[in-house]
């Protein structure tokens, strides 16, 4: 498995930006083992990098890689919904 390149871009240090950094973490530990590199970005002291990025809403996820890439916007509390947007897990039923 090639490592999988995250971004993670938020607003500030609101109890929003803690529980999907916190829901990301235990995604990636307990799904991608070491397999990951994850970057938090801090719309409010990088708003260039949003801006390139295009990003409207925060918290918003995006897997660069492996192609092509994925974005899922929200508190990321919901793993499998997670997993699924990041096309790292098949939805129930298919194989």
């Amino acid at each position: 498995m090639n490592k999988i390149i995250l971004k993670l871009f938020v607003t500030g240090r609101t109890l929003r930006t803690k529980n999907a950094i916190a829901n990301l973490e235990s995604i990636c530990k307990n799904e991608l083992d070491d397999q990951y590199e994850l970057t938090v970005i801090d719309v409010l002291e990088r708003p260039q990098l949003a801006e390139n990025e295009k990003i409207m809403a925060t918290p918003t996820l995006i897997r660069e890689l492996p192609p092509p890439v994925r974005r899922i916007i929200g508190d990321l509390s919901d793993q499998d919904k997670v997993l699924i947007g990041l096309d790292l897990q098949k939805p129930a039923g298919e194989e």
